[in-house]
């Protein structure tokens, strides 16, 4: 694919808010230098030398894991004159503080570029300073890092949104973004199959890239199984030699943990006889890389929902939905069978896709709720305001709702969504959204 081409296709599928979230950070009056989390792959290096270009007159950048002569840089003090001296020496740009934009790329591989960036925010913080790395939320939750000393951000894996950008479906975009449901239902179709497209091409940038020039799901494919193999390759390379076998089983069990009809994670489908205590390190291993998402229950709808959570029970979640349908081997010719993609793994890719658009569209992680001796169960729920809302993903069109009766009856929540393949429709006591525009649903609230 040429250059050119995949800086268009990633520039307009990329632009979203995130590039005005970073001019939000760039213009404000406490600014501190920023960290951006993401897992491998998702766009984190593109972003910020993006967004040097077109809002700074020079970026100063450097790698840490391919510069390696600049990895001891920080071991011997933290003198800021020194530091900024060699940076320029490095790579031959001048940081001046006003014009420069200074990225430190894979900044945990070299020892005290973290803590570098609390003497920044204290002495130096006229510098604009972004970091980021594959292992960033591995190598924080591994330290103490000085607190309110930096800015974060969090990015993520393209949201539908995002696709539709990327596949030049901006009218369509611009009727889900102004709740306009009888023109939306009268595009039904044209939003089905993009959702599908979006449910085996994910939003790993590259694949979704090759998809918008080429409509290839081969090609996609290929992008897909060479990332996941950089995760596995990371997987030996970064992780405690200890729990790599086990990290690799609970990796790969997840696609048969959601083919079951009770969600629920349960550690004897990774190995049987195998206990919680064994496989909690990997799994924290796994969501700090951000490639999983652990969705708790909760045992009472409270406030505040944290409050009831059930810390052993919950289901596992992928980051992205085309890598999920890659590992487990799931074929596009599923396409050609009508809706039958939406439920495969019983409905667990609507709950994955849904999960994906609520972390990145709307910056909100839910838990889920089920009744005790009971198999009333609730896919979402989440606070807003001073209300919360439970949320029942539909994979066809099937629009009996009887968990989430329960769940109104036992605690009358201001509003009780319902998101399916169906048009959008308000009742007395629910509202069905199309699973396509909830998010903009959810940010309307």
């Amino acid at each position: 694919m040429p250059e050119s081409r995949t800086k268009n296709v990633y520039f307009s599928a990329m632009k979203r808010s995130l590039l005005d979230n970073l001019l939000q950070w760039k213009n404000g009056k406490n600014r501190k230098p920023l960290l951006i989390r993401g897992a491998r792959q998702v766009g984190k290096t593109w972003v910020m030398k993006e967004f040097g270009k077109l809002y700074f007159q020079q970026v100063l950048y450097i790698n840490f894991e391919r510069d390696k002569l600049l990895q001891s840089l920080f071991e011997k003090d933290f003198d800021l004159k020194r530091i900024l001296l060699a940076l320029q020496v490095q790579t031959g740009v001048n940081p001046e503080p006003k014009n420069t934009l200074i990225v430190f790329d894979e900044i945990q591989e070299a020892e005290g570029a973290l803590t570098s960036l609390k003497y920044f925010q204290e002495m130096a913080p006229e510098y604009y300073i972004i970091g980021a790395g594959s292992l960033l939320g591995i190598s924080l939750s591994g330290q103490s890092f000085p607190v309110g000393k930096v800015d974060f951000m969090d990015l993520f894996p393209l949201s539908f949104t995002e696709f539709l950008m990327a596949m030049n479906e901006n009218e369509l975009l611009s009727l889900i973004k102004a709740g306009q449901w009888e023109l939306i239902s009268t595009f039904h179709s044209r939003y089905v199959e993009l959702l599908k497209q979006y449910f085996l091409i994910g939003g790993m940038p590259e694949a979704v890239a090759s998809f918008a020039e080429k409509k290839s799901f081969d090609k996609a494919r290929d992008i897909q199984k060479a990332i996941l193999m950089a995760y596995e390759q990371d997987f030996s390379k970064h992780a405690p030699p200890e729990i790599i076998p086990r990290l690799r089983m609970l990796w790969n069990s997840i696609p048969s943990q959601l083919s079951k009809e009770n969600k629920k994670f349960i550690y004897g489908l990774v190995r049987k006889g195998a206990r919680a205590r064994e496989y909690e390190i990997a799994l924290s291993w796994l969501e700090d890389y951000g490639l999983v998402y652990r969705v708790n229950r909760i045992t009472k709808a409270g406030f505040p929902l944290k409050s009831y959570l059930d810390p052993k029970a919950f289901k596992l979640y992928m980051a992205d939905t085309g890598l999920l349908c890659t590992l487990s081997g799931l074929s596009e010719k599923i396409l050609l069978k009508g809706n039958a993609l939406f439920e495969e793994f019983k409905g667990a890719l609507a709950e994955q896709f849904i999960l994906q658009q609520l972390i990145s569209e709307n910056k909100i992680h839910p838990f889920y709720w089920s009744k005790e001796k009971s198999s009333s169960e609730v896919d979402f729920v989440f606070e807003k305001g001073n209300y919360f809302y439970p949320i029942e993903v539909k994979s066809a069109e099937n629009l009996q709702s009887k968990s989430l009766r329960v769940f109104n009856e036992t605690y009358h929540p201001k509003l009780n969504i319902r998101t399916s393949l169906s048009n959008y429709r308000k009742e007395e006591w629910i509202v069905n959204v199309p699973l396509y525009a909830l998010h903009q649903f959810v940010n309307d609230l």
